[in-house]
């Protein structure tokens, strides 16, 4: 077996990949631990000794995966994403730099490139953010007429919360949220006892229409994202399928083949 075939067989085992998930894993804690001074102080050799070897590791898989898959490798986006986060582990770390040093941590998302599950779920995300743009700005739009009723109607209630529009928008967003919603609300209802009118009909409009249709957007591209998926697979099998009755078919025309060869013409025949 050629050099490239093997390689190609080391990288898409699945003891390899598990091995890689360990590797990422056991790196993301090593960085983790880093943010201990106690940690540091004791196993800091240690630490770095593995942050080191990681890398070296993941800088080999991609070397190795642009050997086997030539052009191709930079064709796939998932590639493209590592290659970028372990290009940025590789830029030099000074004393100045803590921001390089933090950025270390990204090696944690290659984890979304090789689990295959998290793969799924970031695709669908994207996949649907086109159908969320619509929704965004609907959300964007509600905000916007409430944060002005909001300035209008409380500015001299509550100025700490709806004193102008950049703090109403600001105030309307955190209870969109529900961070903290009822004190606001009790807050401004103590002056205007019909506040709760404005304040319920906002937090339905945005938290269980708008949020909620966000929800479906991304569970509809979640199932599209599986049934393509599933399609996929039933297609590869079908075709390998094809392929293994072509080459029974083959086989015995072969042996068919040989027995008449094998077989002696009849006295007389044409």
């Amino acid at each position: 077996m050629p050099l490239r075939e093997r390689a190609r067989a080391a990288l898409e085992a699945p003891r390899f990949q598990q091995a890689i998930i360990a590797v990422i894993l056991i790196n993301a804690a090593t960085l983790g631990l880093e943010t201990s001074a106690v940690a540091v102080e004791r196993y800091g050799t240690a630490l770095t000794v593995i942050d080191h070897v990681a890398l070296y590791i993941f800088v080999a898989e991609l070397l190795t995966r642009i050997y086997v898959y030539r052009g191709r490798f930079f064709l796939d986006p998932w590639n493209l994403f590592d290659t970028s986060i372990v290009t940025v582990s590789l830029l030099p770390v000074a004393s100045g730099l803590s921001v390089l040093r933090a950025l270390r941590i990204l090696r944690a998302l290659r984890l979304i490139s090789v689990v295959p599950s998290l793969r799924r779920v970031v695709t669908a995300l994207l996949n649907a953010v086109p159908g969320m743009t619509s929704i965004v700005l609907l959300l964007g739009l509600v905000l916007y007429v409430a944060a002005v009723m909001g300035a209008k109607l409380y500015h001299a209630t509550a100025p700490e919360y709806f004193g102008d529009l950049p703090t109403s928008l600001f105030t309307l967003f955190q209870m969109m949220t529900g961070d903290g919603w009822s004190d606001i609300t009790r807050e401004v209802m103590g002056e205007h006892p019909a506040a709760w009118i404005f304040f319920v009909a906002f937090m339905l409009v945005c938290t269980f229409v708008v949020l909620n249709l966000f929800i479906a957007v991304v569970v509809r591209a979640m199932e599209d994202e599986q049934a393509e998926e599933s399609a996929n697979v039933t297609v590869q099998a079908t075709q390998e399928l094809s392929a293994a009755v072509l080459a029974e078919l083959a086989e015995l025309r072969a042996e068919v083949r040989e027995l008449r060869d094998r077989v002696p013409a009849a006295p007389g025949g044409g």
